[in-house]
């Protein structure tokens, strides 16, 4: 009786040995993770502003979210809450920090956004700026009313996930928080159509919809994997200035505002809106600290208000309909200060 053919061994050439690829030197901070060290900071995913949502089924929706992007890092040595920006905030969402460590012991970091409710249930920008206090260097009175909304998993119990396709990514957060419902939340997704979910965002004044790419990485930037549609624009300005008023308990009406054009600043109007009445207030004092000491205005300046002009420094998030035919915010309204440490970007005009 013969002898059946011997087997080809599986997945190598019998000439070639298998070689796996050398370990990386482990973390000394971290050393019962056996795979990927944990990151020290991951630049985030950025959304890409579009018109209309994409079609096709490759895509999860769910709400643009009015805050803060944060990414929250359990590790073995403790929590730490970054900015977008990679800036250590830890201190100023004591909260989310207290919910995060439910979340042991397992490490991981845990992309998503830091928002404060208003009393409709709404995301409240202007209130979570408030709450951060004037300063960032303490939180305010209200820091432990913010929730954070998480809506991505970028590494988890010693697994880089960068490299996992977004639906992977979500079935796994989505089973560790799901039912959670203190201070670190599941970001909901809807099973509908994006133009649907749109119309329905916009007629309860919420900011817009978020679509992500079910197939693709976490790849850092503005890749067009994620893609956003506003119900209203909302970008940030610099205030370069504001107009007198006898009227204000402030001192001013409005806020002179500037976008960038290439490397210099251009007027792109003035907001008189969506003023709190303890923002005013707190505006005027902090506008009084950055006044221009020089005789010509920061930018070309052709109109005929009583402007005192103060430093490009404070930048502030305003809405608008559209754009004006010379170049102007068409019914601005304040929103709330954005800060540097947030990475905020003054809008550039093409």
């Amino acid at each position: 009786m013969k002898k059946p053919p011997r087997s080809k061994p599986l997945l190598r050439d019998t000439e070639a040995p298998i070689r796996s690829r050398p370990r990386r030197k482990r973390n000394p901070a971290q050393p019962q993770l056996p795979f990927d060290p944990m990151p020290e900071r991951v630049e985030p995913v950025l959304a890409q502003l579009k018109r209309h949502p994409p079609k096709g089924n490759e895509w999860s929706w769910e709400l643009k979210l009015d805050g803060y992007r944060l990414a929250v890092h359990i590790e073995p040595q403790g929590i730490r809450v970054l900015t977008r920006g990679g800036h250590d905030w830890t201190h100023r969402f004591p909260a989310i920090v207290e919910a995060a460590r439910g979340l042991g012991p397992a490490t991981m970091i845990i992309d998503g956004e830091a928002v404060v409710l208003d009393e409709e249930g709404r995301p409240d920008f202007g209130l979570l700026q408030q709450s951060l206090g004037a300063s960032g260097r303490q939180a305010g009175s209200r820091a432990s009313d913010a929730i954070f909304y998480a809506f991505d998993l970028i590494y988890f119990d010693g697994h880089d996930l960068r490299g996992v396709e977004y639906r992977s990514r979500r079935h796994l957060l989505d089973d560790m928080l799901n039912g959670k419902n203190g201070a670190v939340r599941l970001s909901e997704t809807f099973d509908t159509e994006p133009a649907v979910l749109l119309e329905h965002v916009c007629h309860l004044d919420l900011e817009g919809i978020v679509g992500k790419h079910l197939d693709r990485p976490y790849r850092s930037g503005r890749t067009g994997d994620w893609v956003k549609i506003k119900c209203i624009q909302s970008e940030a300005f610099f205030i370069v200035g504001y107009e007198k008023s006898a009227a204000s308990p402030a001192g001013f009406g409005s806020l002179v505002l500037a976008a960038y054009r290439g490397a210099d600043l251009v007027y792109v109007g003035s907001v008189g809106t969506g003023f709190r009445q303890a923002e005013v207030i707190r505006l005027g004092k902090m506008l009084d600290k950055v006044r221009w000491k020089r005789k010509q205005p920061p930018l070309p300046y052709s109109g005929s208000a009583d402007i005192v002009w103060v430093e490009p420094t404070l930048i502030a998030e305003i809405e608008f309909r559209a754009w004006t035919t010379d170049g102007k915010l068409r019914h601005p309204s304040y929103k709330g200060l954005r800060e540097r440490q947030d990475n905020a970007e003054v809008f550039r005009l093409d």
